[in-house]
């Protein structure tokens, strides 16, 4: 059968394996990759662990991965027709939302801790302790799940008692009973972003100011942790676009699975998988120490396949 084919079951088409899927692995595949030896360099450099800084950027590689997993496996079952019970949806569900607001939350919290180490140094020691980081990921992580903690509370006020026993291709527009349950999923997502966005900006200007007075060595330090915040604002941005990309989903699952399904998909490459390609480059490759840890390991996993064919 060819690849663009697909057969009926029930209402819901079911794919053959297309280039478009095949696509989408090697770019998750390529990315997990990266992503899991920069963690094992954090893990493996003792500097790494008393810096909050490498904490947090630690803590964006670790949630980027398990929303990739998570997401890729909902994507990839939904994309295939695969039915599931519902209380395994809702969990698959509430973990993916959960580490969508993780990443921009903690890249805020990046953010705030480079406003502090450049317009209030003399506190940076105080404010910015290893400890302090593991608290801050703590609430990162309370913060991030009040949203879909509000959402299925609201959802279950209308649901039926029997939703969680029920067999059906699992998809967050499912726990959209009504359209005012959309927007004020919406409006919650939106408003969260608007903060996040508003955080970045303040700490943007504050950051510029002592960047105009800087001389010499701190100049310098100052003008590169200015352009990580611009990054980070990118970031935000591309997934401030990803929450309107929501509104064309949910109308376009009006129309057919099939459209939504192939909509959803442009999506994620370009505003999930995109905003998550950033983080490695902004700390992995940018960063000094980080960069030298990086190229260390890299060439002693190039001897040692080196020395395995020659022995």
């Amino acid at each position: 059968m060819a690849n663009n084919s697909s057969v009926l079951s029930g209402n819901f088409p079911v794919k053959q394996i297309s280039k478009e899927v095949i696509i989408v692995q090697v770019l998750i595949g390529v990315f997990l990759s990266i992503n899991f030896f920069l963690i094992i360099t954090f893990f493996k450099k003792d500097v790494f662990h008393t810096s909050m800084r490498y904490i947090l950027f630690a803590e964006t590689l670790l949630s980027d991965c398990l929303f990739l997993i998570l997401a890729n496996v909902t994507l990839i079952l939904s994309y295939f027709g695969v039915t599931m019970q519902m209380g395994f949806c809702l969990i698959l569900f509430f973990l993916t939302s959960l580490y969508s607001y993780v990443t921009p939350v903690t890249l805020t919290a990046m953010t705030l801790e480079r406003y502090v180490a450049i317009c209030m140094p003399l506190r940076h020691a105080e404010l910015c302790t290893p400890h302090g980081a593991l608290q801050l990921i703590l609430i990162i992580h309370s913060i991030s799940a009040v949203p879909i903690t509000i959402n299925l509370a609201v959802f279950y006020s209308t649901a039926s008692p029997t939703f969680n026993t029920k067999r059906a291709i699992c998809h967050g527009e499912m726990f959209v009973l009504v359209t005012w349950q959309g927007h004020f999923r919406s409006a919650i997502s939106q408003l969260y972003f608007f903060i996040m966005f508003t955080i970045i900006v303040f700490s943007y200007i504050k950051i510029m100011k002592v960047a105009k007075t800087a001389s010499g060595e701190h100049k310098k330090s100052t003008w590169k942790g200015l352009r990580t915040v611009i990054l980070h604002g990118f970031q935000l941005l591309l997934s401030l676009i990803q929450l309107w990309s929501v509104f064309i989903e949910a109308a376009a699952l009006k129309v057919s699975l099939t459209l939504y399904i192939n909509i959803r998909y442009f999506d994620y490459i370009m505003f999930f998988l995109a905003p998550r390609c950033l983080s490695p480059l902004i700390y992995g490759l940018r960063d000094e120490l980080f960069f030298k840890a990086l190229k260390s390991y890299a060439l002693w996993g190039v001897n040692v396949i080196s020395a395995y064919h020659n022995g």
